[in-house]
């Protein structure tokens, strides 16, 4: 029986980055999960590799089919965005080992949709201040950048990632990122002993 390993962290903690890493050098042959939005693409993105982007209705249909294993809606200053997990097909824990990235919340509802033994968490922390100033470096990058929703987003991180939710999520293994290559590594390590 395979795995999900389930990467999550405050924005701007490098999870993106490590999770884009395990995929190019994967030696355990897991295979993404790519999670839907209603939000609108960001510049360098695509369709069907970061997300499959979807609007409202879209959303909708699906909630209404039963498909949504998980979701949670953000009122952003651009209106509201969803993020959501599809049981599409893409997800067969039965027969091999995903990897996928997003919120704690989201974590639980796939925990409890997919059983407890079947994901391999893993927290990726960093110092606020220097999340701060990556989340701000990234978003002077954009075409029209949103620096009111990136305040936002760090802001609800607070909230997102108490130290209650984390302990009542059951996450015990936390991997710190002030060294790209040192905490992928240990990332791996645990990665194999999970698998």
């Amino acid at each position: 029986m395979g795995k999900i390993v389930y990467l999550m962290g405050k924005s701007s903690s490098g999870k993106d980055t490590i999770y884009k890493r395990l995929l190019q050098e994967n030696p355990f042959g897991l295979k993404k999960i790519i999670p839907y939005t209603t939000r609108p693409i960001r510049l360098g993105e695509e369709n069907g590799v970061e997300y499959y982007f979807t609007d409202e209705a879209g959303f909708q249909t699906e909630l209404k089919k039963g498909k949504v294993i998980e979701h949670r809606a953000y009122n952003t200053y651009h209106g509201l965005w969803r993020y959501f997990t599809l049981d599409d097909g893409q997800i067969a824990p039965e027969k091999q080992s995903h990897i996928c990235i997003g919120t704690l919340q989201a974590y639980e509802s796939m925990r409890d949709y997919f059983g407890k033994e079947t994901m391999v968490p893993i927290l990726i922390e960093l110092d606020d201040g220097e999340r701060l100033q990556r989340a701000l470096d990234r978003e002077k990058e954009q075409e029209n950048p949103k620096y009111e929703e990136m305040c936002r987003r760090f802001l609800a991180d607070s909230e997102d990632f108490a130290e209650e939710k984390i302990r009542r999520a059951g996450i015990t293994r936390r991997f710190y990122n002030d060294n790209l290559e040192s905490c992928l590594e240990k990332i791996l390590q645990y990665i194999a002993g999970e698998l």
